[in-house]
């Protein structure tokens, strides 16, 4: 028998009720996120946009309509989930953390070892051989760049105008990263820790030092 069963009419009454507006942001979020998974787990070569909008449960059409191309879909998916990551940074230390070092280095290590990290470097990769891609890849991660070393400052309570504080700030992103492309082959954590621990002392002697 055809027609309309209850569950399509029920699901088709719920989106009415939500205003145009907040089902577009919805669907751009999903998009996102879905984006993000999907070039973790498959990288550049297996992330089109109909697997992404797949995932995201909505059709090419509308995947499309929010991002005309792969560059855009992918490109505004890492800086929307760095974003947030970003904002999920600052708000473990809510107070600051400069009495706790050590804690403030394994989550920067922690930024570097997740599914972001995964999918950037995939996108990395795919902007090195593509020439259309490269340059906004580049301009992203100078971006998020910036803004992580922005933090990592704050959290530390480094005084950059002193001598080697910017340079030992950015060793330790560098250091971060290092443990992140280490981490994408095998579970390193035992070793990541033991670092995590020896950067945490000599962050505290070099930042405490210079305070001094």
């Amino acid at each position: 028998m055809g027609g309309v069963s209850t569950v399509d009419r029920a699901e088709r009454d719920r989106a009415e009720r939500v205003p145009k507006q907040d089902r577009s942001r919805a669907t751009r979020q999903r998009l996102l996120e879905a984006a993000v998974a999907c070039l973790a787990e498959h990288g550049w070569a297996g992330s089109t946009v109909s697997v992404v909008a797949e995932r995201a449960g909505v059709s090419r059409g509308a995947a499309q309509h929010h991002f005309p191309t792969r560059e855009d879909l992918f490109t505004a998916a890492v800086e929307y989930v760095a974003e947030e990551r970003s904002t999920a940074l600052r708000a473990l230390f809510p107070e600051g953390a400069a009495g706790d070092r050590h804690a403030v280095v394994a989550a920067l290590v922690d930024l570097y070892t997740g599914p972001l990290f995964r999918a950037a470097l995939h996108l990395w990769v795919a902007a090195s051989n593509e020439d259309q891609l490269r340059p906004r890849v580049t301009e992203l991660e100078s971006r998020v760049g910036r803004e992580t070393h922005r933090i990592a400052v704050d959290l530390l309570a480094a005084d950059e105008s002193l001598p080697g504080v910017r340079e030992t700030v950015q060793g330790l992103l560098d250091m971060a990263r290092g443990l992140g492309l280490a981490n994408l082959l095998t579970d390193d954590a035992p070793r990541r820790e033991r670092v995590v621990e020896q950067w945490a002392g000599l962050l505290e002697q070099a930042l405490g030092a210079v305070r001094d």
